[in-house]
């Protein structure tokens, strides 16, 4: 009884795929009927179901967005994610710049083990290369690739080198989030930094210590994802907006009404756009049709500002209620002039320093403007006219909102 089971369950393990992001519902299905059952989705529920594809019997009366633009620039589908891959390497033929073996111990123990791999005995010892330097590697590995693709990776020092400009990448396994070995990097390290050092002087441009390797890994494993077994598309906007993924919505319906004779997509949230594909089309066909499809697209009016570099960036829907702003920067100059009070002649006094210190307070170049940004060109205009530096503007912006005269959001940054 218990020899049956034991293969049944090795049996049962052995059919499971290793995967970054683990079974895949197809699997799970197949999976379930060799055991003689039904996979039973936890996540599915038939009245959710039924809820989220309320589709619209019509378009809906918006007014016009702003920009015109493709499905495929405003909104992404929601399938089979990136995985992201790790791994320790070597960079070896560096000019000198590589790490100090002394301060980085475990560069000397990793040229110690992959020499002992290559059948080079090293016993006994000392190395003291300062060609090698210790790195990590990481890499994102895209979907749908398969066994024997190309993907970029990044390769950054982890010790202490100066430079990786010139070396080479050596075979580097790369690794995900499950411990599986997913690829393979190896290759000549791209650096677009650099550093010159003198004796007196050091001149850096960049970052000399990061780099990249071009097509550098080799996909060994691929994760399996059936994207034509999916029957319902999830499309996500980049900037969430209720208009936008009503008028995707729309838009798709309205295509899909001429070309297969049904409404299929239906709009959950600000973000979300759930598509039903029709039966007699692949899914890789039926979104490469509806991707071009022209919406015109939304987003809140916002004023983002970053005062750390100045930057400030107003949207096309930003207004400000007709305000009056005053701004003049206020210079405090304080002058300490001590002087030197002698004692009268044949006197018995004692020459002394009397403290003085002078004060003035200027504002210079103070003004007082009216502003009302009906449209953005009046806006800039009217800030301008008040000739103030980003720093100002950023104050008096500041100063608006806090006012409620303006109809944006500010985004601090």
């Amino acid at each position: 009884m218990m020899r049956p089971l034991a293969l049944l369950i090795a049996a049962t393990l052995g059919l499971q795929p290793a995967l970054a992001d683990g079974l895949t519902p197809k699997a799970k299905r197949e999976l379930a009927a060799r055991n003689g059952g039904v996979y039973d989705d936890p996540e599915y529920d038939p009245a959710t179901t039924t809820r989220m594809f309320r589709v619209s019997p019509g378009p809906s009366s918006l007014p016009p967005g702003q920009v015109a633009s493709r499905i495929k620039d405003i909104a992404q589908l929601q399938s089979s994610r990136d995985n992201q891959l790790v791994g320790y390497g070597l960079v070896i033929g560096l000019a000198g710049s590589g790490d100090s073996l002394r301060n980085s111990p475990f560069t000397e123990q990793s040229i110690r083990a992959m020499l002992e791999n290559l059948g080079i005995a090293t016993e006994g010892g000392s190395a003291r290369a300062k060609n090698v330097a210790a790195v990590i590697v990481t890499a994102n590995m895209p979907p749908y690739v398969q066994s024997g693709a190309r993907i970029d990776i990044d390769v950054s020092s982890m010790g202490d080198a100066t430079s990786l400009a010139g070396g080479t990448l050596i075979m580097t396994p790369l690794k995900a989030a499950d411990g599986e070995i997913y690829a393979v990097g190896q290759g000549a390290v791209i650096v677009s930094g650099f550093t010159a050092q003198g004796q007196a002087e050091q001149l850096t441009q960049g970052v000399p210590t990061a780099g990249r390797v071009p097509n550098g890994a080799i996909i060994e494993r691929q994760v399996k994802a059936e994207f034509d077994d999916q029957s319902t598309l999830t499309l996500q906007l980049r900037n969430p907006d209720f208009s936008t993924a009503i008028r995707i919505a729309d838009a798709i319906n309205d295509y899909t009404a001429q070309r297969f004779g049904m409404r299929v997509a239906a709009e959950r949230d600000s973000r979300t756009v759930q598509i039903r594909r029709p039966k007699s089309v692949s899914a890789a066909r039926f979104y490469a049709e509806i991707e071009n499809l022209v919406v015109e697209s939304d987003t809140p009016a916002r004023v983002v500002i970053d005062e750390r570099t100045g930057t400030i960036v107003i949207g096309n829907d930003v207004k400000i209620s007709r305000v009056a702003i005053s701004h003049g920067t206020l210079t405090v100059r304080i002058t300490e002039a001590p002087r030197v009070v002698q004692p009268e002649p044949f006197s018995k006094g004692e020459t002394a320093v009397e403290p003085f210190t002078a004060i003035d307070a200027t504002r210079p170049n103070a003004r007082v403007a009216v502003l009302d940004g009906p449209d953005l060109q009046t806006l800039v205009s009217g800030l301008n006219r008040l000739g103030v530096k980003p720093d100002g503007i950023i104050a008096i912006l500041q100063g608006i909102k806090s006012a409620g005269a303006l109809q944006a959001d500010l985004v601090l940054q």
